[in-house]
């Protein structure tokens, strides 16, 4: 992996760099936009950006797989590369955009840190910055060659149905009438939305309907709100306002790493909380459909029954399996012997040894979960997460 002399060089330097990295990021996306305009309009999400989330995220992916290296030399962090390749894939990313990144990146590290970014210090961070980089690659081709595509394809929204006041379940069909290609529960779609200043933004979406819809593809869109502190979401709120029956949309092929990975002798837990439902759903259709023997834990939080976005089919797939007890929070309205008020606590559920854990949701409810689980004696490798945007969870945030 990482030779010898950039190791104890990226050692020695880590501190600082990890020290600036916020900084670092802030003037590389400053540097990179600048001169392509284009890949805030239609390639980065401007909400994250506006957040400062996507800055977060990039500084913590540096550092995790940097430490990484250093602390596992002979061993690459796949799962946290995996993640990162299959939300590039489904973006459409190219390999000759690392080598933008790079030089945007090195530019700003030069800038930040000046006189102490030697030679020696260039070359160890950019041998780190090309390992990185070309194992995304190529798991990104990997993925491109078994989807078949990296295109866009056009889809005709034929189905939108109301779930609560705020998610709404569009079902699409391919408008060419062409082949469509299986998922596998919990994977997402990008969606592509030409916005009235002319941006052509992403979105990544759950598929929330079972892998058996045939030609279907289901995603399930919660409105986001604006705040002080965070802006609207401009493709949730557009989606909202402005697509219904017989408008088209543009997607990507489904990626994702959060799949059912175990046999149908293994216990699973499928936790969500709020929209993290919807991955979780798909992955209930399919266990559903294929009969899966061994128990399955159903827990889900919420702020209210009506909040609850496709509560029908939660329960509805649950309660076609032969051990599927359902456990759901409300902070409020809790239907008095069916659910309990207030936030997640496992402590009174019971979690079968060997379980395989799949959790979604925001990040404050799959740390509680995550913690409790292996509190449970749940290992943490069996222990799998999705999240929606940016992925702080690496970041420590």
């Amino acid at each position: 992996m990482l030779s010898e002399q950039s190791a104890a060089t990226v050692r020695a330097t880590l501190p600082a760099v990890g020290a600036n990295l916020g900084e670092i990021t802030d003037r590389f996306y400053t540097g990179l936009f600048a001169a392509h305009p284009e890949l805030l309009r239609d390639l980065f999400n401007r909400g994250n950006q506006a957040a400062g989330t996507q800055r977060q995220a990039l500084a913590g992916s540096i550092a995790a797989f940097a430490t990484h290296l250093l602390d596992h030399p002979d061993q690459r962090p796949d799962a946290m590369l995996g993640r990162i390749a299959h939300k590039h894939a489904s973006l459409g990313v190219r390999p000759e955009q690392y080598a933008v990144v790079h030089e945007h990146l090195f530019a700003a590290i030069v800038d930040v840190l000046g006189e102490a970014v030697t030679p020696e210090v260039a070359a160890a961070w950019t041998e780190v910055y090309w390992l990185m980089a070309n194992a995304l690659i190529a798991i990104e081709r990997r993925l491109y060659e078994e989807s078949g595509t990296a295109e866009w394809r056009t889809w005709e929204v034929v189905e939108r149905v109301a779930e609560t006041e705020d998610v709404v379940t569009f079902r699409l069909r391919p408008l060419d009438g062409g082949p469509v290609r299986g998922f596998r529960a919990g994977q997402y779609v990008s969606v592509r939305v030409g916005l009235p200043d002319g941006a052509r933004q992403i979105r990544q979406y759950s598929l929330s309907g079972a892998p058996d819809s045939g030609a279907l593809r289901q995603i399930s869109v919660k409105r986001v709100p604006g705040d002080a502190t965070t802006p609207e979401g401009e493709v949730s709120n557009h989606l909202h306002a402005h697509v219904r029956v017989g408008d088209a949309l543009e997607l990507s092929e489904p990626y994702g790493d959060l799949v059912l990975d175990g046999g149908e002798d293994t216990p699973l837990l499928l936790a969500s909380a709020g929209i993290g439902v919807t991955p979780i759903v798909a992955m209930l259709g399919r266990l559903a459909e294929t009969g899966h023997r061994a128990p399955v834990t159903v827990v889900h939080g919420d702020r209210s029954p009506a909040h609850h976005a496709l509560r029908a089919e939660h329960e509805a797939y649950a309660g076609k399996l032969p051990q599927a007890p359902v456990h759901f929070w409300y902070e409020s309205q809790a239907p008095e012997g069916t659910a309990r008020t207030g936030l997640v606590d496992l402590t009174d559920v019971t979690v079968p040894a060997g379980t395989h854990a799949y959790l979604c949701g925001p990040l404050p409810f799959m740390r509680a979960v995550r913690g409790q689980l292996i509190e449970k004696g749940v290992a943490a490798a069996d222990i799998h997460y999705e999240v929606f945007g940016p992925d702080l969870w690496l970041a420590g945030a």
